[in-house]
């Protein structure tokens, strides 16, 4: 009998580790080889048994692997010959020229120049922007609501569900915004999302053409700006005062296809849109035949009076698509939120929306459906906005007196944070370096305007903090921690 001839390619770089599925490792290793040419086809391999003794491996894990190999035509046999690698085409390998070309389409060009930052890892600390009180958070009621529902769903909600959502949240939804917000609404209109970036994403997929212009707060949500940038908008930062967006600042624009605002609560200088302005935005709208999307991400935290009616309450010509969340009262990891839509449009967005996902998870929904129905969720609003104003309170009352080259401390009627201004980027930056130093998170308003803006770079500067994520308790040590950072300034 012939001897088997040796592998010709040096193996001595495979190396497996015990205790992580060996044959699934040798598996990979041998493909990998395949693949990039260093075993190529024709090649003859060793026999098992003489592969199972250079690899220190069991004669089984080689043909378990081997097995894989030979299933997804990777290797063959011959008869009486042994195993050899597969001819394969040439042009079905992958290669770094071919990686790098796909690399450069213009969709993944502009995906390259607008995507969102890393999330902050770890559970949240003072000072950081966006997240509400997650300790506050009812789990043993969410717990329980959840086990009643999984013990014996329906069958009727364990198939295909609505691409617009659980009708009976959607029913909800309307039912809370037109008791809670002044803002009536049939739930047919209702689209129920992954949060409120889905909902924003989505606007921009079906109401923005290639090369459109879009206004934004300037500065603003950035996110935002993306989600209109990748799908083809040209951006237009639009100047935010006193009052919000500034809309003669907006007319003066030329023709915009759509405008994005949050007048409840401007992010993240926290201004409101005053009611004038608002008539103005609508007037807008309406003469030139444009869309108005409304961000309410955190319209429940009002603390002087009852919350404020969404600009799409006033709305009489159908031209304000509302995007609210759930995320800011419960917490950002529940992904859940909804978008309210013109009549006409509902179903053109449900259809678009089950191209990206069919629908949304549907345990999420009906317990979002019970918390609301059984009161819970009115409460915990109430118990939100209450802590909120407490924390509001406690960074209002610490915060100190005089920061050199940092503007007073703002009154803040509403929202999850404050915005202070700052007289140059340098010191922002140096105040945010050493608040770092001291375990404190302070996010730079410089970081908010869009990269072409013609404001000078010292009149972006600022600082934004968000205070309701933790504790009275751990807002006073990090104030504490501030001071004692900023004396070294």
């Amino acid at each position: 009998m012939a001897s088997i001839v040796p592998l010709p390619v040096d193996l001595s770089g495979l190396r497996l580790e015990p205790g992580r599925g060996l044959a699934r490792q040798l598996y990979q290793a041998l493909r990998e080889r395949i693949l990039d040419g260093r075993l190529p086809g024709g090649t003859r391999l060793p026999a098992g048994r003489q592969l199972a003794e250079r690899l220190g491996i069991s004669r089984n894990t080689v043909l378990r692997a081997l097995d894989q190999l030979y299933a997804e035509g990777y290797v063959a046999g011959r008869i009486g010959d042994g195993t050899y690698v597969a001819e394969l085409a040439t042009a079905s390998l992958p290669s770094p020229a071919a990686q790098t070309q796909s690399a450069s389409s213009p969709a993944l060009q502009l995906l390259d120049q607008h995507h969102l930052p890393a999330p902050l890892d770890g559970a949240p600390r003072a000072f950081r922007v966006g997240v509400p009180a997650f300790d506050l958070f009812p789990f043993e009621t969410w717990a329980r609501l959840s086990a009643r529902f999984w013990r014996k769903p329906s069958a009727a909600r364990l198939g295909y569900g609505e691409p617009a959502g659980d009708v009976q949240l959607r029913e909800l939804i309307a039912a809370y915004l037109r008791n809670s917000r002044g803002l009536h609404c049939d739930p047919a209109q209702v689209l129920v999302t992954c949060g409120a970036q889905q909902a924003i994403s989505l606007c921009a997929q079906l109401l923005i053409r290639p090369g459109d212009q879009v206004a934004v707060e300037n500065p603003g949500y950035r996110a935002a700006g993306h989600a209109f940038a990748v799908a083809g908008a040209r951006l237009r930062g639009i100047a935010v005062d006193g009052d919000g967006l500034d809309t003669a600042e907006l007319e003066r624009a030329g023709a915009c296809r759509l405008v994005y605002v949050t007048p409840s609560h401007q992010y993240p200088t926290g201004v409101t849109l005053s009611l004038a302005r608002r008539l103005e935005l609508l007037d807008w709208a309406e003469r030139h035949d444009g869309w108005i999307i409304e961000d309410d991400y955190d319209g429940e935290y009002r603390y002087s009076g009852t919350p404020l009616a969404p600009l799409a309450a006033l709305d009489r010509q159908q031209r304000v698509l509302y995007v609210g969340t759930f995320c800011k009262i419960a917490f950002p990891a529940l992904r859940l939120g909804y978008l309210v839509l013109p009549a006409g449009m509902a179903e053109a967005f449900a259809r678009r929306r089950a191209l990206d996902m069919r629908h949304s998870e549907i345990g999420t929904q009906a317990v979002m459906a019970e918390f609301i129905a059984a009161g819970h969720f009115q409460r915990h609003i109430r118990r939100m906005r209450s802590a909120a104003r407490h924390r509001r309170d406690a960074l209002l009352a610490g915060w100190p007196r005089q920061v050199p080259g940092c503007q007073a401390i703002p009154a803040v009627h509403a929202g999850l944070h404050l915005c202070i201004r700052c007289d140059s980027l340098a010191r922002e930056q140096a105040l945010i370096a050493a608040a770092a130093q001291g375990g404190v998170e302070l996010t730079a308003l410089s970081g908010y305007w869009l990269p072409d803006s013609a404001i000078p770079a010292d009149r972006r500067a600022g600082l934004v903090l968000g205070f309701a994520a933790v504790p009275e308790a751990d807002i006073d040590q990090a104030l504490q921690a501030l001071r004692s950072a900023w004396t070294l300034q």
